[in-house]
């Protein structure tokens, strides 16, 4: 089964902006009820929009990182691009301390570095026009991995999905969403489930406003509910995006994946990793070496403003956590899936 993806009717949305003179970048933390762009005119700006969840999603943060590179650019003079690199650096230093465990926002500066290792004089042009390529590669690849993804779903499937992995959180179409999108779009996808993903909600604000503009409609569950979900047999995949893809298949993803792992398990559904190769970090051997964020555990002690947990209490916050590549049935890239993933196959197709 196979039909051609009307990207009009799913791909209407754009998180970052570029103006010539300024990044653009909407508001996240916002939606679903106001859809406002924050402007940033130095990477100053952007290191703190990256910090502060104005925008979020490993492949959207690294896309900002690097016309954040592109800001702070105009800030120096050089006569070359070596001479440029030594004089930006304490930027890029300041924009990768913004998130630390998305590999995608390091992966994005290294890729400034090496091109203005080699540009001359013109070294701002070559900048400029290699983070509008990061952007056009991470599309094009979103809409392969879409394509990719969906021809694993049997017809008629219900599938469930964790935080936000569409448009907003890369450069359009997105990850795990766009596996969800080209299943829906090919008529392999009956029903989405989107868990809520506390303490963000990024499931309950984001994705179902995402798919939503796309004429699909979710349902949205408490993240609590997922195993009772899964036993009701109304979901046959799970389907999530990563921050960071280890070289033995483990995957760091938004906190609440793993839980979904291990029920997804004991349930017999499959599960699935949606991320480009760029998630990839053949040089982090396995999910133990992976640096946890945590946030303020202040986070937790309030939705909407409104707090619901009594004061003078501690909490613990953790952004990411782990899922062990024994759980993962497929990790999907642009490059094409891995079954089964473990280090044998993560080297045959990334290479040492």
């Amino acid at each position: 089964m196979s039909t051609a993806i009307d990207f009009d009717r799913y791909d209407r949305i754009r998180p970052i902006r570029w103006t010539g003179q300024a990044l653009e970048l909407l508001d996240q933390r916002k939606l679903p009820f106001v859809v406002e762009y924050v402007t940033c005119a130095d990477s100053d700006a952007v290191a703190e929009a990256i910090h502060a969840l104005t925008v979020r999603g490993a492949p959207a943060i690294g896309i900002a990182a690097a016309w954040g590179v592109v800001l702070a650019s105009r800030t120096v003079e050089a006569t070359d691009g070596k001479d440029a690199a030594a004089k930006l650096e304490p930027a890029m230093q300041h924009l990768n301390a913004a998130r630390p465990t998305a590999v995608n926002l390091a992966w994005a500066l290294a890729r400034m570095r090496r091109v203005l290792a080699t540009a001359g004089t013109d070294w701002r042009e070559v900048l400029e026009r290699d983070v509008q390529a990061i952007a056009d590669e991470d599309l094009a690849a979103n809409r392969r991995m879409g394509a990719l993804g969906a021809a694993l779903i049997e017809p008629g499937s219900g599938v469930l999905t964790h935080c936000n992995t569409g448009s907003l959180a890369t450069a359009g179409f997105g990850t795990a969403l766009g596996v969800i999108r080209a299943g829906v779009a090919e008529g392999r996808i009956d029903q989405v489930f989107a868990g809520e993903t506390r303490p963000w909600l990024q499931g309950a604000r984001l994705t179902v406003w995402e798919l939503q503009q796309d004429g699909i409609s979710p349902t949205l569950i408490a993240d609590s509910a997922a195993s009772h979900l899964m036993k009701t047999g109304d979901v046959q995949w799970v389907i999530v995006g990563a921050d960071r893809i280890c070289a033995n298949g483990d995957t760091a993803n938004k906190i609440g994946t793993y839980q979904l792992a291990i029920a997804a398990r004991h349930h017999g559904l499959k599960f699935m990793v949606v991320a480009p190769s760029s998630t990839v970090d053949m040089d982090t051997p396995s999910g133990d070496a992976i640096h946890i964020e945590e946030r303020d555990p202040g986070e937790l002690f309030a939705v909407g403003g409104v707090r619901t947990a009594a004061e003078e209490i501690g909490a613990w916050n953790p952004v990411f956590d782990v899922t062990p590549h024994e759980l993962i049935d497929a990790i999907v890239t642009e490059r094409g899936v891995i079954e089964r993933p473990d280090e044998a196959a993560m080297r045959a197709a990334f290479g040492s």
